[in-house]
């Protein structure tokens, strides 16, 4: 097994690197196989080790660690480089091969006229191993260095096309938010090496519970270790995560590659923070400050977002929205101590949210590159493979299901179980990220309904689209009385069209496949989270309209959604013009931009243009380049007056100073 687990994490490495070095000396179709193979290979021994631990519950589930090197040794610090497999690893490593693998094999159709694929596909194999890395990881340390290694590869590629001044300044706003988050991780690493004398997650993990009540200086103040502790942490998480503050990288990274997006949103970074929170769910449990706050935070993300989600256009930003409305559900899940419950919906997540973003994108594909839906109208006549794909993946995102049955699409399984476990846990804070989900699901039903008949009913838009009549170099005047303005949707290649097949069956079948084994069952995770009894049995035990609340509301969303985009389409337009001031202020993401733009950004640049102007420029400069450069002219222009160009008079006074020398030597 030691084999195995070195070979899923390090072929993505291996394939990166040779796709990377050898780039277009080995050709697009070389790369591409290379580095799609090395993640099929790392998917098929990835999904025996994960099945393993399912097969094992009831027994206990041993974790294996395999070392690799030792890595530092200094003074009372020391760690080694070893790759850590447990139940909430082997999660993991089947949710991140699996998706990536098919987003490398997508990538094929996707990318194909793409001059630069070798780099790109090579970026993907790095992203995918920094997260291996990550999630593997046997110190905080090491689980830093992966952390790390998804930033800079989210920042390679959501500015993959460099070119444009948009992509850079996405990947450049990315890498900067995540920066503030990941001080607050650091901060985290260097306490709790403090406090424990230790960066190994076992061995910190273990002595958490003997801390619970005790304090520390911080900030001029005593206050609760764990919390603090825990509160840091949680700070990094909530930039990975896009949580509610660090949250405005995540949906301009649409700016990347479609692809990308999907991996961004289904597999790697944005899970990040949900299975540090989960990893560390022992020290988090002896911190009830930084659980409220993890429960807050989560809940008011989960809310926000889905608001948000409800006004836009660009088919990619809804779904970016809907990402990070349900990070919001596993953040809160995990804040009321269902940790089981926010990875299992981490899980299901996985599957129909790469499924949205991919189908999102053979939707692309046929229009030309349009991403406005307003563009878009009646695509299930003509792309009804995608189309079937995407309504796998609404009715999993909205939870459709049938309770007395327990049988429904993955969201059924998993939001509801989280939503029951925030009812259950009988707390103010459970009681208000309760509500929020209820909340939360009934728009996420809006507008994810709203996507599905704005792209596939209705009429056909794309005549109005100056980008689409630009593409095909004709007019709406030249296509005369054709209302397809003479282009007909295409449906995709069978590279991209395959990973949405698979895709869809996970969305329909991941949550009744592998709900009791996430749910009920301690001996599933082996002890690799905290596993909360009292809390599971307290779901199970909620009223049923608690039960029913998630279904209700899906039902309710839905029927908003076909009132006001099929029945009566003046709807929506009748709601913006009585509600112009609240549509505008959701509609412009609540103006956290501006407000960052105002508070943080234009302070930074005036500040920077002072640095530049009166420093560098001013006092710098003037006194040191420029100012040398004055004192050489000067000398040069006196120096130019005393030069006669007579050979006697420089003789002579070669002659003056060598007396002069002599005579200072010997008195």
């Amino acid at each position: 097994m030691d084999n195995q687990i070195l070979l899923i994490v390090f072929l993505p490495l291996l394939a990166a690197i040779v796709g990377g070095l050898g780039n277009r000396m080995l050709g697009n179709t070389t790369v591409k196989s290379i580095t799609t193979g090395a993640l099929f290979v790392s998917c098929a021994l990835s999904w025996p080790i994960f099945l393993g631990f399912v097969g094992a519950f009831g027994m206990e589930s041993e974790a294996t660690v395999v070392p690799v090197l030792q890595w530092v040794q200094s003074g009372s610090l020391t760690f080694d480089w070893a790759l850590r497999v447990d139940t909430l690893t082997a999660v993991m490593l089947v949710v991140i091969t699996t998706v990536s693998a098919l987003v490398h094999l997508y990538s094929w159709g996707y990318m194909e006229e793409d001059p630069d694929q070798p780099r790109f596909f090579a970026y993907l194999s790095l992203f995918t191993f920094a997260m291996l890395m990550l999630v593997t990881a046997d110190n905080l340390v090491q689980m830093f260095f992966g952390w790390e290694g998804v930033g800079l590869a989210s920042y390679l590629l959501i500015g993959f096309w460099f070119r444009k001044p948009s992509a850079n300044a996405a990947a450049i706003k990315a890498f900067v938010v995540n920066r503030v988050g990941d001080l607050g991780f650091m901060l985290g690493i260097f306490g709790a090496f403090l406090v424990f004398g230790t960066t190994s997650i076992p061995e910190i993990l273990e002595a958490a519970p003997s801390m619970s009540g005790a304090s520390i200086g911080f900030l001029g103040m005593r206050v609760q270790t764990m919390d603090v502790l825990c509160i840091l942490l949680f700070i990094g998480a909530m930039g990975k995560s896009a949580q509610l503050g660090l949250h405005t990288w995540l949906p301009d990274a649409m700016e990347g590659p479609t692809p990308v997006s999907a991996l961004i949103h289904a597999a790697t970074m944005v899970t990040a923070g949900v299975f540090m929170v989960c990893r560390l769910s022992p020290m988090f449990e002896t911190a009830p400050v930084a659980l409220a706050l993890v429960t807050f935070i989560g809940a008011a993300t989960c809310f926000f977002a889905a608001t948000i989600g409800t006004t836009q256009w660009d088919i990619k930003r809804v779904i970016a929205y809907s990402t990070c409305s349900q990070l919001g559900y596993m953040f809160f899940a995990a804040g009321v101590g269902a940790y089981g419950a926010a990875m299992f919906h981490l899980f299901t997540h996985a599957f129909f949210k790469a499924l949205l973003f991919l189908g999102a994108g053979s939707v692309i594909h046929a229009m030309h590159h349009e991403q406005d839906m307003r563009y878009y109208g009646n695509l299930r006549k003509h792309i009804p493979i995608t189309f079937w794909a995407m309504m796998a993946g609404t009715l999993a995102i909205t939870g459709v299901g049938i309770y007395w049955l327990h049988a429904g699409f993955a969201g059924f399984h998993s939001k509801d179980a989280i939503l029951e476990a925030a009812f259950g846990r009988g707390t103010e804070m459970g009681q208000f990220a309760f509500w929020m989900g209820a909340v939360a699901a009934l728009l996420t039903s809006f507008y994810s309904w709203r996507l599905m008949f704005l792209t596939f009913w209705g009429k056909p838009r794309w005549i109005e689209s100056e980008h689409i009549q630009h593409s095909i170099h004709k007019t709406p005047e030249e296509a005369g009385t054709d209302t397809t303005g003479g282009y007909h949707p295409h449906e995709s290649p069978l590279s991209m069209l395959v990973p949405l097949g698979v895709l869809s069956l996970g969305a329909i079948f991941a949550g009744w496949l592998f709900s009791h084994a996430f749910l009920d069952s301690a001996e599933f995770w082996g002890g690799s989270i905290f596993y909360n009894e009292a809390l599971m049995h307290e779901m199970h035990a909620v009223p049923l309209w608690v039960k029913l609340a998630a279904t209700i509301v899906m039902l309710l969303g839905l029927l908003g959604a076909w009132f006001a985009y099929i029945k009566d389409t003046s709807i929506p337009g009748k709601f913006v013009e009585q509600f112009r001031l609240v549509h505008r202020f959701v509609f412009n993401k609540w103006y956290f931009d501006e407000l960052y733009d105002f508070l943080f950004v234009k302070p930074a640049f005036w500040l920077g243009r002072v640095f530049w102007q009166r420093g560098d420029k001013g006092i710098i400069d003037r006194f040191g380049p420029d100012g040398a450069a004055w004192v050489v002219s000067k000398g040069a222009a006196a120096a130019k007056r005393v030069q006669s160009g007579y050979l006697y008079s420089y003789a002579l006074i070669m002659l003056l100073g060598l007396v002069a020398a002599i005579t200072w030597v010997l008195v």
